[in-house]
């Protein structure tokens, strides 16, 4: 879903984070904000919430383009290498690509992107967020400067890149909608129990810093809230498991949409492969059971099947077939980094020191 010319990520993820970051320190180090408070008004440090979005959340939705730009047409390719989309079906999985592309390069989603993001910026501007620029309530000539470069850089940019990640996932999610609209060829018996789609498991690796960004943004928020306006951690606790509900549910939303695919798959399988074996140990009972004289039957001679028990370990595969894309690898994947920002808000609530010499007492 990223243009195959993109390249440099590393280096815009560097330079777009500078560009937000630098300038606002820069501005409350010579106010003299920057790590101590100039009268009621709080330093820079402690807007932990600035800080992430600059150094962490920008540069984290760059850097994952060129994870998408790798790992995503690896995945495509496996539909035709693994035989999900055979030379029939080839020429339509090809238009699902090229309609979905066609897509992408539009110009109208990044103008609305832009119009969306200069509306919220003019909003901010006009009535900003009084706690995020209470760093700079002190009138210095170059503070007002900060927080000039802060409504009108550092949130354009953040938001920009949030917003095309989410059109991202948007038009990835509708990538995959229509191909398991296909009639995909799909091995209810395939061992890894979704019937030949495992490879999607490595698929929330592509928007798990996304996940990550979003979730280190609002921790870094919640954070400068506990310390410095009296919140207590517990006193969020529902929050973070709203926030953790809904981020999950976005990264399991991509694959999702191979569920009733799956679904029906494996309930035509298990009446499918159900007659099958019951033919086959019906013949089997019948020839050594009954001491019948079981006429040539294919499915007895076949090398293929081997004994009784091979037999029923299909019926088993196929029994065991997922309904969704959904394992434990996918769970980490979309909870390790939606999740780790939350705990270290929690590990807040414990402080360092005490904590450290309680554990260093048990164990000593």
């Amino acid at each position: 879903m990223i243009p195959a010319s993109g390249d440099g990520f590393m280096r815009r993820a560097v330079a777009y984070a500078l560009i937000a970051w630098l300038p606002l320190v820069i501005a409350a180090w010579l106010a003299g904000t920057a790590i101590e408070p100039l009268g009621n008004n709080e330093p820079l440090l402690g807007h932990i919430g600035i800080h992430v979005r600059c150094l962490v959340a920008i540069p984290l939705l760059v850097l994952s383009e060129g994870i998408a730009q790798k790992l995503i047409p690896v995945g495509l390719r496996e539909f035709k290498q693994s035989g999900l989309v055979d030379g029939e079906l080839a020429a339509r999985f090809d238009r699902v690509l090229l309609s979905v592309l066609n897509l992408r390069n539009r110009i109208s989603p990044w103008i609305v992107i832009a119009v969306f993001v200069a509306t919220w910026v003019a909003v901010l501007f006009v009535a900003p967020n009084g706690d995020e620029i209470r760093w700079a309530d002190s009138g210095s000539p170059s503070l007002n400067f900060g927080v000039w470069w802060l409504l009108l850089v550092t949130r354009p940019i953040f938001s920009i890149l949030l917003l095309a990640w989410v059109w991202r996932l948007m038009l990835l999610g509708l990538l995959l909608y229509r191909i398991a609209a296909l009639p995909l060829k799909l091995v209810p018996s395939h061992p890894d129990r979704l019937g030949g789609l495992g490879f999607l498991t490595r698929l929330p690796v592509v928007y798990g810093p996304f996940l990550l960004s979003v979730s280190a943004v609002v921790g870094g928020v919640w954070a400068h809230e506990v310390l410095y306006h009296g919140v207590t951690v517990p006193s969020l606790y529902g929050q973070i498991a709203a926030l953790l509900v809904v981020l999950t549910l976005i990264g399991l939303a991509p694959l999702l949409v191979f569920t009733p695919l799956l679904l029906r798959v494996k309930r035509q399988a298990l009446l499918d492969y159900g007659a099958f074996v019951t033919q086959h140990g019906r013949a089997v009972h019948e020839k050594w059971i009954e001491k019948k004289d079981v006429p040539d039957y294919p499915m007895l001679n076949a090398p293929e099947l081997g004994p009784v028990a091979d037999v029923q370990a299909i019926y088993q595969a196929v029994a065991a077939m997922r309904g969704a894309i959904v394992n434990k690898s996918v769970l980490i994947k979309i909870l390790a980094p939606a999740a780790l920002p939350m705990l270290l808000l929690i590990s807040m609530q414990w402080p360092l020191k005490s904590t450290l010499s309680k554990l260093l007492f048990t164990l000593l």
